[in-house]
């Protein structure tokens, strides 16, 4: 396989990808900022208990 047919095999595939409309891609977005945030917090809670934890034992 050559690379030039390759690259127009690549380029026919590309074509049939659906790609996301703007909105899916905001609402997509805001999930992943969402859920980060909501993660964050989880284990920085959990971090915090820890700590009094061991500040407690030691």
């Amino acid at each position: 396989m050559s690379i030039i047919s390759h690259i127009k095999e690549v380029k026919a595939e590309t074509k049939n990808i659906k790609w996301p409309t703007k909105k899916q891609v905001i609402n997509y977005t805001i999930i992943v900022i969402v859920l980060s945030i909501l993660l964050a917090a989880y284990v920085g809670a959990l971090d915090a208990l820890f700590a009094k934890l061991l500040s407690i034992i030691i």
